[in-house]
Order: structure tokens, then sequence, then C-alpha cells
């Protein structure tokens, strides 16, 4: 214990010194955030980086650009200085106190600056320091271990506290020297140690009742920090001692004449236990040579005293010979006639026994012997425990020797009690606990908890990340129980599954080497085989089944119709006769893809006049939903749409024109005059939009002037005719000369509207004669190609 203090002092004579190791990087993540990294615990206004260089940015026009840190949290402990581009520290930084033992442990912000506005994103990771000692919850431990209880035999201790982490947390514990106790370290699931006390040598409490240890923890900082508590032990009695009478035979000499109720003797026994294990019962036991007598005598059985309950008569009996035991509260009992109980002696023992022993393997050799003599002496002995172990007697030595095999998977070790009992009156007995270990033979391979096993990976996976992991268990211990993995063969025709598949031969995990491609490997079907440690290696095999999972990453494409490279579309002639529903056509495409990613859907995006064809949405035909008539269109231009059912949806296109007639010969001169007509009539669209402006301001102009005249001038308005008559220009004769067929009666009547769609036009020309066709109002040489107008041959009225 004293060395130990000495080692723990000369440790925090070292001086306690913070070095903190500064680097800053650029991320390549997709983040894209800046990396630095500090110490806790750094002194207020100490230099984490210059983050000016770092974002390349001009020193000069920091302060004009207006650089800045933003974050709730990182503000209070960071702050940058404008004039030299420096983060600096703002407030202390304990790290236990922002995240316990979690790790890493990050601070994020913002660096803004403006003119133009832009955004960085940092983060600074806190690195521990061994700035904590470990701590127990309680000064003292007490601990009661009864005296009967068997070396080897564990105790759990309560564990120290340290919020460092890694090699700053708790890494040992000691225990101070002693001769009856070590001390053994159990590693928890979370990777924390706890300590654990070993009892080494039986316990009497008889001899030391308490024992008081120092429980040393200790962590792996520089220097190291450590934290103590004492541990008291509190032996517990246990009925191992029987009441002992002072002398082996009491001889008392009294006259025949003595009073009845006299007292004979007064017996005294003594026991080293305590409590009820103390407390002695005294009584007669009945032999051979009393067996007959009258009750002559009584024994109290609290104090021992033994008086007359008779005369005695000399001539009758001489000598009286009274048999008295002491029985404690135990069971225990001690009597003059048979006062030595069995002793057992272990010559030699075989620990550990490897568990491929075979039946009737010597374990043990027991001698046993009692000091007594005749029946007193003479021993039985037997062990307590199940059929696993039997015990022969050989002469005054007895061998414990294995009956039926063991399996250190079932059991590691057995505690054998040997009993020895006399044959003596009352029967002594005494017993021996043996602690058999077992010692680890590789006889069990690696067990899959499946016989096989069925991952899927979704196709376009990142080569190198994690797609399924295979774990095996193995009841063996040691290097018998330490599993390799490694992929044993392929099964499935494909390319070296090395190229696509590896493993971690320590944790089974499975890594993708490449991405992969539902439409060229549906799926994998390998065999990996786990391989224990052991001499010699035993080994389990698996199949594994990968199914790659389809995604949605190709494109449907049209089969019909073909795409046309001059970017005219394809051509489909339609039967001027066709009736309603007439199938025209049929758009065909495919999908690569399988499932719901390659279910195909049809529908027009782009249509002449979408109330002359429909399309089925399944399989792609087109109909007419509509007679057609001589004042229809000659040519209709289709785009159809063809998408997937993923997720993105994807989708492909194709462009058709319909062109309506009997035969091909029909469609060219009528195709050629149609598109001059349309071409005029842009043009004419273009003249008579202007003209209306023109004239729809004019009269505005008018009707504004009107009101005015008739606010100054008290006299009636003249009649609107008049002065609509009186305000129109005269009619140019020119006009007459461009419509000289008389086609278009004058004068001319217009209905004003104002359009709320941008599309619908601000004037509606009123036919007051009848239909008049388009190509006779406006002469084609005169109009823009590419205007549009649309015009209305109803008359309202």
């Amino acid at each position: 214990m004293d060395k130990l203090r000495s080692s723990i002092q000369n440790n925090k004579g070292i001086r306690w010194q913070v070095i903190y190791v500064l680097f800053s990087y650029l991320c390549c993540s997709v983040s894209g955030r800046i990396h630095y990294s500090i110490v806790e615990e750094m002194r207020k206004d100490s230099v984490i980086a210059n983050i000016a260089d770092d974002l390349e940015l001009d020193i000069k026009q920091l302060s004009s650009r207006k650089l800045s840190i933003v974050s709730r949290a990182a503000e209070k402990y960071f702050y940058v200085n404008v004039d030299n581009g420096n983060l600096y520290i703002k407030d202390r930084i304990d790290r236990e106190t922002l995240r316990k033992r979690a790790a890493p442990c990050l601070l994020n912000f913002d660096a803004v600056v403006e003119n133009p506005f832009k955004n960085y994103k940092f983060k600074v990771e806190i690195q521990d320091i061994n700035d904590n000692a470990p701590q127990f919850y309680h000064d003292k431990l007490i601990l009661e271990i009864i005296e009967f209880t068997s070396p080897g035999a564990r105790f759990a201790l309560q564990s120290a506290e340290d919020p460092d982490i890694g090699s700053n947390s708790v890494q040992t514990y000691k225990l101070s020297d002693n001769q009856y106790f070590t001390l053994t370290e159990t590693i928890r699931t979370d990777g924390t140690k706890y300590p654990e006390l070993v009892l080494e040598k039986p316990l009497d409490r008889e001899t030391q009742g308490t024992h008081e240890l120092f429980l040393l923890a200790l962590d792996g900082g520089n220097p190291i920090r450590s934290g103590t508590t004492l541990l008291k032990i509190i032996v517990i009695d246990g009925n191992d001692n029987a009441p002992i009478f002072s002398k082996d035979m009491y001889k008392v000499t009294k006259k025949e004449n003595i009073p009845v109720n006299s007292t004979v003797i007064m017996l005294n026994a003594t026991d080293n236990d305590e409590g009820v294990n103390a407390q002695i019962t005294y009584s007669f036991i009945k032999t051979p040579a009393n067996i007959h007598q009258p009750g002559i005598f009584s024994i109290n059985s609290i104090t021992g005293e033994i008086k007359t309950n008779g005369n005695l008569d000399f001539e009758v009996n001489e000598s009286y010979e009274l048999s008295v035991q002491a029985k404690d509260g135990g069971g225990l009992v001690a009597h003059y006639v048979n006062d030595n109980a069995p002793e057992i002696s272990i010559i030699s023992l075989s620990s550990p026994v490897p568990e491929d022993s075979a039946p009737g393997t010597m374990i043990a050799l027991i001698e046993v012997h009692d000091q007594d003599s005749g029946d007193n002496a003479d021993v039985d002995c037997q062990i307590l425990e199940n059929g696993h172990f039997d015990l022969l007697s050989s002469d005054t030595y007895y061998r414990l020797v294995l009956q039926t095999v063991i399996d250190r998977g079932k059991a590691s070790c057995y505690n054998i009690t040997i009993i020895a009992t006399d044959r003596g009156s009352p029967p002594l007995s005494s017993t021996r606990l043996l602690t058999l270990d077992v010692s680890d033979v590789n006889d069990n391979p690696p067990i899959f908890s499946k016989s096989s096993y069925v991952a899927y990976v979704p196709e376009n996976n990142l080569p190198g990340a994690s797609i399924f992991s295979i774990q095996a268990s193995d009841p063996d211990t040691g290097d018998n129980a330490k599993i390799i993995y490694f992929i044993s063969s392929t099964i499935t025709e494909s390319p070296s599954i090395t190229s696509y598949l590896s493993i971690n031969i320590e944790t089974g995990v499975l890594y993708a080497q490449r991405s992969f491609d539902y439409e060229q490997n549906k799926e994998f079907l390998i065999e990996v085989t786990a391989s224990d440690n052991g001499s010699p290696s035993l080994s389990s095999n698996v199949t594994l089944f990968i199914h790659i999972m389809d995604q949605n990453d190709n494109a449907p494409k049209i089969l019909y119709p073909l795409p046309d490279t001059g970017g005219s579309g394809v051509f489909e002639m339609v039967p001027f006769v066709s009736e309603l529903g007439s199938l025209i056509t049929k758009v065909i495409a495919v999908d690569a893809d399988s499932g719901h990613n390659s279910w195909l859907s049809y529908h027009f995006i782009q249509v002449s006049d979408q109330f002359f064809f429909v399309i089925n949405e399944r399989t792609g035909e087109i109909r007419t939903s509509h007679i057609f008539q001589e004042t229809d269109m000659l040519k209709y231009k289709v785009v159809v749409m063809v998408k997937d059912n993923g997720h993105p949806a994807l989708s492909a296109t194709a462009t058709l024109s319909l062109i309506i007639a009997d035969d091909f010969q029909q469609v060219v001169p009528k195709l050629s005059n149609k598109l001059k007509d349309e071409e005029t009539q842009s043009n004419l669209q273009l003249y008579l939009v202007v003209g209306l402006a023109l004239i729809s301001l004019l009269f505005i102009i008018t009707v504004m002037v009107a009101i005015i005249s008739k606010c100054k001038q008290p006299k009636p308005l003249p009649a609107f005719s008049s002065l609509a008559t009186n305000l129109y220009p005269p009619i140019d004769p020119r006009t007459f000369s461009m419509y000289s067929d008389g086609s278009l009666p004058l004068p001319y009547s217009y209905n004003m509207c104002v359009a709320l769609d941008p599309s619908d036009g601000d004037f509606t020309y009123m036919n007051p004669s009848g239909n008049v066709p388009v190509e006779n109002l406006i002469d084609a040489e005169n109009t823009e190609q590419g205007t549009v107008l649309d015009l209305s041959t109803d008359q309202v009225t």
C-alpha cells in the first residue's frame, strides 16, 4: 500500500502542463466544412486559427465586408477579429460540460461576409484532456463475506467514474497488499471496466473478523490521476466450531447417602462461534451402559449442572457412566465419548481437467483420518454432487474419478463437496469443498444463427460501403473461440466475386467493392466460411443470397416511332373519313428497369387540337375523338411523353405529325397552300390588331372631348350618330379599290372588349352580312409572318 501511494505521489509531482495540438484543414466532404481541432480548457483569447487565410479573404476587406460568426452555441465560446482575421477563444470550454462522455465533441458555426454575401461553415472539435480524476461514489465500501466462502469466489465492487474519455478515463484498479484477497477486472459490453474482489484463501472470523483494504482507480492520462475508497470486509460467523468440554472425561466421587437433588458436577462447554451458533444446550446420551438405568440423575440443559434425581445405593451400583453432549444453536455437538471429527486431506488434485477427458480419469486422491478409535474411527465418505463424479475407496484413501463426459460449454467449473462421517454416537462429520476447473478443447465449430442469409442491396450503391454483417458464435474459449471469416466459394455464375465483394475477416462485415448494376447482375449466391483458431481448426459454412434491388436509373426508350433526325417529327397519315375512335398509330416504348420502375404511361404534352385525338395511358394507342370536316386543319402536331413509375419518374418524348388526307398525293399541294394561308392569316392578324388599337384610342379621345364640351356648353348634345359621323374621318376612296369584289360591306362595325387573358384578343370583328373568309379581308403581301390574332366571325349583338 505504501509503495502504491508513493508511486502515485511521484506521478503527481510531475508538473501538470496543458499542451494543445492545433491543426486545421479543409474537409473534402460534401458539406465543405472547415475543421479545427483544439483541446479543452484553453486560456481566454487564445488563437485558434486565421480564418481569413483559410477562406482566402483579403484581410483589408474584412471590416467592410462585415465578417462575423453566427451560431447560438459557438458565439459563447469564439469570436473573430476583423482586423487580423484570427479566431479566438472567448470563454473557457469544458468538454465534459458540453457533451459529457460523448465523442466527438463538436461546436459548429457559420462565418458570414457581405458585399457579396457568402457564408462558410466551420466545425471545431474539442479534444479531451486529463482534467478529471477518477472518483468513487462512496468513500467507504462495506462488504460482508461468510467465513465458509470457498477460495476463488468473486465479489463485484463499485466502479469509479471519470468524466474524461479514452485513455484519460479509468484504466485500471489496484488493491492494497494483503494475504486474503486479490483484484481482477471485468469489461462490460459498453467497454467500461469494473473491479472484482477474489478470495484467495479461506476466512476465519475467529482469527480476524474484519479486513480493511484500499481500492484505487487509476486513469491513463499524463500525469496519472487516481481516486481511492476504503474497502471494509466484515467476516460473518459460520457455525464452524463445535462446543468443547474442558475435559474428555470427568470423574466424580459422591457418598451414597447424599440428599436427592444434590449437585453432582457442573459441566462447562465453550464455543468459539457467536450468536445462536454459540448458544449451548446440555443433554444425556443414551448408551448401552446406561440405557437401562432409571432416571437417577438429571441435567440442566442451560447450565450443564447434573443433580441427583434419586437415592444412590453403593450396593446396587458402585459407579455410573453418564454420556453428556453439548449442542450449539447450529446443530454441532460435543461429548467426551466421540469427540473427534474425521479429517479430510487432499493428496493430489488435477485441475483444470480437459473437457474431453475419458470417464474413469482420476481427478483427486483423498485421505480421510479420524483420531478416535473403534467405531468412532470408522469413516464413511461420499460426495454431494450430481452424477458427473464418483468417489472410490482404496483402503484409507479415496479416489475422485470422472464418471461421465463433461462439457465446458455447459459448465466451466464444478464445486464438489466431500463429506466424511464417522460411525460414532452421535456421528461426527466434516466437509471439504473442491473447485474443479474445466479446460477448453476445440470441440465446437463456429455456429451461425441461420442456415442461410438474405441481403438486399440497391444498385448504384457507393463503393466501399458495408452491405451486410454475418456473425457466428463459438461456445469454446480463448483461441478456440476466435473466429475469422472469408468467402469460400461463389455459387452463381458471375465474374470474380472478389471484384464485387470483400469481407472483414474479424467482424464478418461484407463490403461492396464497386457499384452494382441490376441490369447486369440481379443476384449473387456466395458461401461464407467461419473458422476458429483452434488446433485443429473447426469451421462451418453458410449461404448468403445477395439480391440487387432495382432503382429507376433507366429512362423509357421509344421503339416506335423512331426518332427523326431532321427535327420535323414522324408523319402519320390519317384518313379523312376516319370514324370516331379509329386507331391512328401506337407509341411503343420499353424500360430496362423492372417492377414499378418499368411501368410506363403515355401522355399528350403538346397537341394542335386536344379535342381531335386521345391517347391510351397504358397501351400508347392514339385514336381519333372527332369526325373530320372540310374546315378542319390539314396537319396536327402531337408530342407524346412516355413516363415510368419510378421516384423520381424518368421520361422520353416522341413527336408525330398527323396529316389528314386519303392518300399522300393529296397531301403535298394542300399542305403547301395551307401553310401559305396560315402565314397570310398571321400577317393579317398583326395589322388588324394595330388598327383596332388605334381606332379604340381615337374613340376614347372622342368620348372624352364630347364630355368636356357638354360640361362647358349648356345646349343639348347632338345625336351620337351625328357626332360619330362628324368625328370619323372621311373614308379614303382607295379603300374601295382594295375590296372591289364587294365582299366586305361598309361601314365597318367593331365590338370592343377588354381581355382578361393576354392570349385573348382585345377586339372582335362583327360581320353583319354573314360569314366572310379571312383570306378576303387583308392582302397577304402586306402582312408579316409570325403574328397571331384570334378573330371571331360570329356576330355579337
